[in-house]
């Protein structure tokens, strides 16, 4: 079985998601910020009158935080029953990986990366981590529950 992602860059690394959590792409567009939420949620965006609670997944990962400019774009993904956006750099392409080729992470030790992580595939010669969505925003629902109140 395969299944298709979306990759995009996220400073020198390639990352995917699966297409199926996809709902749109869209530019930057400067984020509202709401108090008292992790550091890693920029705030909120107005998407066709929904409040859509915008990530810093540089941040969230560990890798530090993203200055957000006109370059970087946002990816709206629905996860359970919400859309929430995760700010990236660049969007790659869409690869379609085997259920075989995707490859457990060594074991490292603690990192907090890569509990947010669902696997490694390899596509062509370039290594794309894979994001497990779920994992990924379990901490915000709080933020994004304040996010639907503002």
């Amino acid at each position: 079985m395969s299944r298709q992602l979306i990759t995009f860059e996220l400073g020198e690394q390639s990352l995917g998601v699966d297409i199926m959590a996809i709902r749109e792409i869209r530019a930057w567009s400067p984020a509202t910020p709401l108090p008292n939420v992790p550091a890693h949620v920029r705030g909120v965006v107005n998407l066709r009158g929904v409040v859509l609670p915008v990530l810093d997944l540089s941040m969230r990962l560990g890798w530090g935080l993203t200055d957000p400019s006109a370059r970087h774009v946002i990816i709206v993904v629905r996860i359970g029953d919400q859309l929430q956006g995760v700010i990236v750099d660049a969007v790659n392409d869409i690869v379609t990986i085997r259920e075989e080729h995707m490859q457990p992470l060594p074991d490292v030790g603690s990192n907090e990366a890569s509990g947010f992580l669902e696997g490694l595939a390899t596509v062509d010669d370039r290594m794309i981590l894979v994001l497990d969505l779920e994992k990924l925003t379990t901490e915000i629902k709080t933020s994004a529950s304040l996010a639907e109140a503002a």
